[in-house]
C-alpha cells in the first residue's frame, strides 16, 4: 500500500464544548479500501466532515496529500430530486470546480461527463430526468458524478441506503470495480457492519469517541462489537462474509 492521501494524527473533534472523538489517528493510503462503520450517533458524520475538509479539528493534524483530488458521494436523500434536472446535468456538477458555477460546460466537459456515466452503465439514461430513476440508479449517477471530478481518492456515505438486497450487492460490486480498474481508494461509510466487512481491506469502528482501526480479522470480535453496539452478538465467518446476529437468536448463530 502506498503513502498517505489523509493522515489524521491525535485529532480530535466536536462541536463548540462537546467533543464528539478523541485521539483520531489515521492513515488512508493510496490503494485502500476503508470502511467506517459504527452505529447512528457514533460520529461517523463528524469524522466524515473533517474529511471532506468542512470541519476542522479542535486539537491535532490533519496532513493531504498534494495530489489529492476527493470525490465524494452524498446520501441520496440530500440531493433534491425536484429540479427538472437530467442525469447529465448532475453528473455535469462534478465538473464545476473546474469550469466554474457561472460557465458553460466545454465540450470536452460533457464528453468525460458521459464517460463517468457509461462507467456506472448508465450512459443510455443520461437525458433521464434524475427524478424518474430508480433508488439504485440514482446512487449511480452520484457515482459519476463524483467520477467526474477524476479523484483518486472516493469516499461515499451510506451508499447502499435504503436499497434492496440485489441493488445493494449490485452497487458494491460497482465500487469494488471502480476500486480495481480504476485504482481509486476507497471510503465507505456505514452502519451495515457485515456488507463493509466483505469489501474493506481496513476496517475502522467507532466505540465511546474512539476510532478503532484495523483488518476485518481483528475487529469482527464479538467483544469488540459488543462494546461497539451495547448487545451480545455472535460472529461467524463463511467463506469471505462474516455473519453477525444478535445473541438471543442462538438458533441463527448455531446454524451458521
Amino acid at each position: 500500500m502506498g503513502e498517505p492521501l489523509v493522515r489524521f494524527q491525535d485529532v480530535v473533534l466536536g462541536y463548540g464544548r462537546q467533543v464528539v472523538l478523541s485521539d483520531v489517528t489515521l492513515d488512508i493510503r493510496r490503494g485502500d479500501f476503508f470502511g467506517l462503520v459504527g452505529p447512528n450517533g457514533s460520529g461517523k458524520t463528524t469524522l466524515l466532515r473533517c474529511l471532506l475538509g468542512i470541519l476542522k479539528p479542535r486539537s491535532g493534524q490533519v496532513t493531504r496529500a498534494a495530489d489529492l483530488r476527493l470525490g465524494y458521494v452524498p446520501q441520496r436523500e440530500m440531493l433534491d430530486a425536484l429540479f427538472p434536472l437530467t442525469a447529465l446535468d448532475i453528473v455535469l456538477m462534478g465538473r464545476y470546480p473546474h469550469v466554474g458555477l457561472v460557465r458553460s460546460p466545454r465540450p470536452s466537459d460533457r464528453e468525460l461527463s458521459m464517460h463517468c456515466l457509461q462507467q456506472v452503465g448508465l450512459a443510455d439514461l443520461a437525458p433521464r430526468l434524475y427524478r424518474e430513476l430508480s433508488g439504485g440508479q440514482r446512487q449511480r449517477v452520484l457515482i459519476a458524478r463524483a467520477l467526474a471530478v477524476q479523484p483518486n481518492l472516493l469516499v461515499l456515505d451510506e451508499p447502499t441506503n435504503g436499497l434492496d438486497l440485489p441493488t445493494e450487492a449490485a452497487i458494491l460490486d460497482l465500487i469494488e470495480r471502480l476500486h480495481l480498474r480504476n485504482e481509486i481508494t476507497i471510503v465507505l461509510v456505514s452502519h451495515v457492519l457485515n456488507v463493509v466487512a466483505r469489501y474493506a481491506h481496513r476496517l475502522g469502528v467507532l466505540l465511546d469517541g474512539r476510532l478503532l482501526v484495523g483488518d476485518a480479522d481483528e475487529l469482527m470480535q464479538e467483544q469488540v462489537l459488543r462494546e461497539v453496539y451495547g448487545v451480545p452478538v455472535c460472529v461467524q465467518r463463511v467463506d469471505s462474509h462474516y455473519l453477525v446476529a444478535v445473541r438471543d437468536a442462538e438458533e441463527v448463530c448455531g446454524d451458521v
